[in-house]
């Protein structure tokens, strides 16, 4: 069995790497538009399936193929990713001295099988920042391909981040501990 994973995330795609099972990394392009309706770890659990579904028709026999997304949910509404440095600066005024929350789903799709995907969730706590600590993140760091405009292992991980209940790796984008207890059941 092939596996494949379908992200451009440079993230991912190093968490992956890092349990030593052999995979190939393709992009997926999908609309990762969603009903309005969803909420919290609905959106991803949607939006990794539309992925899925976006290559599942070019799957060989042998692949198991490996979609994800992440949204960071603060008080009931969802911070996806900015689309510009003003964007991301409001986005991360409003994380600050505040809990949120980041869902990760993962779908396992395969020819011929009902997809899979999983959900997790961590609670993070990010600390006070200055406007000024802001500006300089988004300057010096560019999160605009990441949800709620911030990479955890970055510096504004390393100075806002107070409080964390999950998996950090979930935070990064990809909760490897639950990809990985999926592909040993399906013998890798």
């Amino acid at each position: 069995m092939q596996l494949v994973l379908g992200s451009q995330s440079p993230r991912r795609r190093a968490l992956l790497a890092g349990l030593d099972i052999p995979f190939t990394a393709i992009s997926i392009d999908a609309d990762e538009a969603y009903p309005a309706e969803l909420q919290a770890g609905d959106i991803p659990y949607f939006i990794s399936r539309v992925k899925a579904r976006a290559y599942e028709s070019q799957l060989a026999d042998d692949q198991l193929l490996i979609t994800a997304d992440t949204i960071v949910w603060l008080e009931g509404h969802m911070l996806g990713k900015p689309h510009n440095e003003a964007e991301a600066i409001a986005m991360l005024q409003q994380l600050r001295n505040k809990t949120h929350q980041v869902y990760t789903a993962v779908t396992f799709a395969q020819k011929g099988e009902e997809m899979k995907t999983i959900v997790d969730c961590t609670d993070v706590t990010f600390g006070d920042l200055t406007d000024a600590e802001i500006q300089h993140y988004v300057a010096q760091y560019h999160p605009l391909d990441k949800a709620g405009a911030y990479g955890v292992q970055e510096w504004i991980g390393y100075v806002a981040c107070t409080a964390m209940n999950g998996s950090y790796f979930n935070v990064m984008g990809f909760p490897v501990h639950l990809v990985y207890q999926e592909l040993k059941k399906r013998g890798f």
